[in-house]
């Protein structure tokens, strides 16, 4: 068996589909720690821009609404992305026409998995990410999100926070998005250090004072809050800082 190796960008993936689509039987990654069995061959797969063209307009002739589901299913953090994205374009291919109501073909199934999570975290994010300001009087929300979507975020807070200077962080993948109030853009940062401005800690305390307001102690939700608001998302709420 064949495994392709990517370097994770959209422009390595669509080179793999090109290079794989006539393999009977392959894989294609971006984890470089993939387990490997004895008889696979590996192939470290570089971007091409002629490979690219191609796989995107093909893609694009088939079912013009395909390419953004398979780009925003490649932000996943699922192990088996890049393998399921390519099972749904060769399928696509083969069909040569739209297939994503097609909801018993096994492709679509799991690529619909896949986006099922996606949005559902970019969803949650809208409303539960928070900002912090800074000395400088800039917004900064930091969070760790399981999919890489902090540019999806960014459009969307720069059209909400038009005139508001603001950054989103990815603690975990190192990325920041950055919008100066005009214009915002996307780069890797190692390490940050914030100044919190004054008052600061007065819009937390009321934030605090009126979550506790609205909370009633006698008719707890703790499950229905669980599950509208996922754990791993409360370090980053103040009201949820002193549970």
């Amino acid at each position: 068996m064949k495994i392709f190796i990517t370097d994770g960008s959209v422009e390595g993936f669509y080179a793999a589909v090109f290079d794989a689509y006539f393999e009977t039987d392959c894989i294609i990654s971006s984890d470089r720690h993939i387990q490997l069995a004895l008889d696979n061959q590996v192939v470290n797969v570089e971007k091409n821009s002629e490979k690219f063209l191609r796989i995107q307009n093909s893609i694009n002739r088939y079912d013009k609404y395909a390419e953004d589901d398979i780009l925003l299913a490649l932000r996943s953090n699922d192990l088996h992305k890049e393998q399921t994205a390519f099972n749904y374009i060769r399928k696509l291919f083969q069909t040569k026409s739209p297939i994503r109501k097609m909801l018993s073909l096994q492709e679509v199934i799991e690529l619909n998995n896949i986006l099922y999570k996606v949005r559902g975290e970019i969803h949650r994010l809208k409303g539960l990410l928070r900002f912090m300001e800074n000395a400088d009087g800039i917004l900064y929300a930091p969070y760790t999100p399981d999919n890489n979507i902090t540019d999806v975020l960014m459009r969307h807070f720069a059209e909400r926070l038009k005139n508001q200077r603001f950054v989103i962080h990815d603690l975990k993948r190192k990325i920041a998005g950055m919008y100066n109030g005009i214009n915002w853009g996307v780069c890797y940062v190692d390490e940050v250090q914030i100044f919190l401005s004054e008052h600061e800690k007065d819009y937390e305390n009321l934030w605090k004072k009126y979550y506790s307001a609205v909370n009633i102690k006698e008719r707890p939700h703790e499950k229905q809050m669980k599950g509208s608001m996922p754990i791993r998302y409360w370090k980053f709420l103040p009201e949820k800082q002193n549970d």
